[in-house]
């Protein structure tokens, strides 16, 4: 059985004031935004009069920064999860802001930034 492969993506070479540059489809910049690690979850759209809901905007904001944290400190997701004792998955949901961790969850994730903080300074 043949496995289909993923079609790379299409890029248009433009030139803008004297710079070269490549213009993706949004889809394809986002896929290497993930591939590169620099990707953060978007904040949930706002009601009418601006407001954001606040549990969904708690998760976003707490995701990145576990996001940021991690990243700072050059571990994988993979890393952190084995040093807080989670599962990757469980970590990897969290980050994305799918997932509303428990208070114990958290202060693991916590407590292993802490320390791999500690072991980086000396």
């Amino acid at each position: 059985m043949k496995t289909k492969q993923p079609k790379p993506p299409t890029a248009k070479h433009v030139t803008v004031k004297g710079k070269r540059m490549v213009m993706l489809d949004e889809a394809a910049y986002e896929t290497l935004l993930r591939k590169a690690d620099v990707w953060e979850p978007d904040l949930p759209t706002p009601d009418a009069d601006g407001n954001y809901p606040a549990l969904e905007a708690l998760a976003i904001l707490q995701a990145r920064d576990i996001l940021r944290a991690r990243r700072k400190l050059g571990l994988s997701q993979a890393d952190l999860a084995r040093r807080a004792g989670v599962r990757a998955e469980t970590l990897n949901r969290i980050e994305h802001g799918k997932n509303k961790p428990s208070v114990p969850t958290i202060a693991k994730i916590d407590r292993a930034l802490k320390e791999a903080a500690a072991e980086d300074i000396k």
